[in-house]
């Protein structure tokens, strides 16, 4: 059986690219920011095999020990033209057996479309609604999007706003304000307020772009990109109150897909709605993307089913519910 191996940390960026791998999300340094939010280890595992390669990218947390993908995509990744996805099943499970995992959790990466793997490599798989991706090298940007979305963005470009790209941007305190600014006013969870801890990984360690909106020199749209050729992703964003009349949020996530277009990136993925569901984001984001529409979901295991009646108090798995049980808000 081929081996199941952790990379070494110093060696984890190396050996994506010896793989042709740059996608930000398989990264360390994103691991490492993510940290912050979910807990645990960045840990990368590799099997390797005469065909090819299966990835992991993934947070070892403990107290109960188990696995979670970062915030935003994850979960084992099939490289080549004949990786060893039957053998990573058995290997994964073996490997959870020797750290004590309980249960994995991952949210697929609709871009590897690797929710494809997830019967093969011993996960539960529930679909979720979507989420988009904006083609960037199909050709001009404005007249493919849906005409509301064009509307809206012509009238902030005839309104004056003044636009701008931050490459590597050196400070987020200003973004941040901005974006708590949002999350309070769509009632987001206690989850959506980052700390300082997030904000700093996310300077130090992933490669970002911002796309400023002002209006008289005042920030009132902001949105921040992230990640290396071929694919950009849209991460987060935010605007002030009553930035919304004004098309400033359009404008921002235009600016960041030119910019985009302009350095060779082929897809901006922007994400899906709230939870995974069909609303109203969602199809805010389809009117930038109309047929950019990718399947999404998730997958659960459970490795340790003693433990885990232990912890949750019953021998059953609600496949449909909260996963793991154990981790649920009391």
């Amino acid at each position: 059986m081929p081996e199941l191996r952790e990379i070494e940390t110093s060696r984890w960026d190396a050996a994506l690219r010896d793989l042709g791998v740059t996608d930000v999300y398989c990264t360390r340094g994103y691991l490492e920011a993510s940290a912050a939010l979910a807990g645990g280890t960045p840990t990368l595992l590799h099997l390797a095999g005469d065909g090819g390669d299966v990835i992991f990218p993934l947070l070892l947390r403990e107290h109960p020990v188990d696995v979670v993908t970062p915030y935003g995509y994850g979960g084992p990744v099939a490289l080549g033209g004949s990786p060893p996805v039957a053998a990573f099943a058995d290997a994964y499970a073996a490997w959870c057996a020797r750290r004590g995992a309980v249960t994995s959790f991952v949210l697929y990466h609709p871009l590897f479309a690797n929710q494809e793997l997830a019967a093969a490599t011993g996960f539960h798989r529930i679909d979720l609604d979507g989420t988009v991706a904006w083609a960037l090298a199909a050709g001009e940007l404005l007249p493919r999007m849906h005409r509301h979305h064009r509307r809206v963005v012509r009238k902030a470009l005839g309104a004056g706003l003044e636009t701008r790209i931050v490459e590597a941007p050196e400070r987020l305190d200003d973004f941040a304000a901005v974006y708590e600014q949002t999350m309070r006013r769509a009632g987001a969870s206690d989850f959506y307020r980052f700390g300082s801890g997030y904000w700093r990984g996310l300077l130090e360690h992933v490669p970002l772009v911002r796309s400023d909106v002002l209006a008289e020199g005042r920030l009132v749209a902001s949105m921040l990109g992230m990640g290396e050729p071929p694919w950009l992703h849209y991460h987060l964003g935010g605007s002030v109150d009553g930035a919304g009349r004004s098309g400033a949020s359009h404008l921002a996530l235009f600016r960041l897909a030119e910019w985009g277009q302009e350095r060779g990136y082929s897809v901006l993925h922007l994400g899906g709605g709230v939870g995974g569901r069909d609303d109203s984001l969602l199809q805010y984001k389809l009117r930038f993307a109309p047929g950019g529409l990718r399947p999404a979901a998730v997958g659960k295991a459970l490795h340790d089913p003693a433990a885990y009646a232990e912890l949750t108090g019953s021998p059953e798995v609600d496949w449909a519910g909260f996963f793991p049980a154990y981790r649920a808000a009391r």
